[in-house]
């Protein structure tokens, strides 16, 4: 079942239960965090970008998550063989933090001792600009980039989750934004060229459950000189009225089904950088996945964990638009990843 969500309207009632679950192709429901009914710990919010070539990946964060907030800048070099992360940990009750209710338009700024990030939109563009002093040892790095194009179509999906009637998730993913500007680490300069530099916008709001494994890999870029991506995804929350799984072509979404991750196991582990495979139920999304780089980080706190593996690499197949085009892709950067959090 792939419920469409159609009519515009508050994502919740005056009890504080999601009126409608499924997709949309945009933001047509409207988030109010003071129409949530559950501990304000419990509300996670986030924005989160990232921008891919083939030679490189920027990743940028800013985030509530209810008890404590995070701010985060990831580089990326696959030529080099190389990246960085960087993440800074606050208290929302020290420095009060209000991210935008809607990804139509607004700023968001999150700056601490020796960093600050910027992401604006006016509604027409998005301009992601920020610095953090010491970054690779005591070098700095800095960012100044324009996204444009967003596709009019993006991937919307409203998420319940079972038993738990305060929890939900809202979430929207607009890939095939092409990126204009420049990034510096130290005396390195790597430059976004929007002929074959693209970003997705990773746009969350929502009351989680404590204890969750997700699985998520996106794409953008070009076939045959048209946008193409993808978004696709399950592991949390009851999909039963929709999943996330939607192809990017020229503006327009083409809905999937289910899509699933073969991740390789090795010694009865996953084996991340070990050649993956995506298949579909319906056969409209079948993919190979080559690994360049696992972003990992493993954090243990005993109540608070996370374990995540982003994994960049190139994916090469077949997808299939509602039409029935085929739409073939050789080697297209992008990544997957499995995390597993509980907060």
């Amino acid at each position: 079942m792939q419920n469409r969500i159609n009519t515009p309207g508050p994502l919740h009632d005056k009890q504080g239960r999601l009126i409608e679950t499924g997709y949309a192709t945009e933001l047509i429901k409207t988030y109010d965090r003071s129409k949530v009914k559950a501990n304000r710990l419990r509300i996670k919010e986030w924005d989160y970008y990232a921008v891919c070539t083939d030679r490189f990946a920027l990743a940028l964060t800013i985030d509530h998550n209810g008890y404590m907030t995070m701010d985060s800048v990831s580089l990326l070099d696959f030529e080099k063989n190389s990246q960085i992360t960087k993440s800074v940990i606050g208290l929302p009750f020290l420095k009060k933090r209000d991210l935008p209710a809607t990804s139509k338009q607004g700023d968001i700024q999150a700056s601490g001792k020796g960093y600050t990030l910027y992401f604006k939109n006016d509604g027409e563009s998005r301009h992601l600009a920020g610095f953090m002093k010491e970054f690779r040892k005591k070098e700095p790095i800095s960012f100044d980039l324009h996204l444009t194009d967003a596709p009019k179509e993006s991937m919307v999906i409203v998420t319940p989750f079972r038993d738990h009637p305060e929890a939900f998730y809202y979430n929207q993913k607009i890939n095939c934004m092409r990126v204009e500007g420049s990034i510096r680490l130290g005396s390195e300069e790597y430059t976004c060229d929007p002929a074959d530099t693209f970003a997705v916008l990773d746009w969350g709001r929502g009351v989680w459950t404590y204890d969750n494994t997700w699985y998520w890999g996106s794409a953008s870029g070009l076939a045959d000189g048209v946008p193409f991506g993808f978004n696709i995804g399950y592991g949390f929350g009851d999909t039963s009225a929709a999943s996330e799984n939607v192809l990017f072509y020229d503006g327009k979404i083409h809905k999937l089904s289910q899509v699933r991750f073969e991740i390789p196991i090795k010694d009865g582990k996953e084996d991340y950088l070990a050649p993956w495979r995506f298949t579909s139920d319906d056969g409209r999304f079948e993919m190979t996945f080559e690994p360049v780089m696992d972003r990992s980080a493993l954090t243990n706190l005993g109540v608070i964990c996370s374990d995540q593996h982003q994994v960049f690499g190139r994916f090469s197949g077949t997808a299939v638009l509602d039409d029935g085009k085929e739409v073939h892709i050789e080697k297209l950067m992008g990544f997957a990843e499995k995390v597993r959090n509980k907060w």
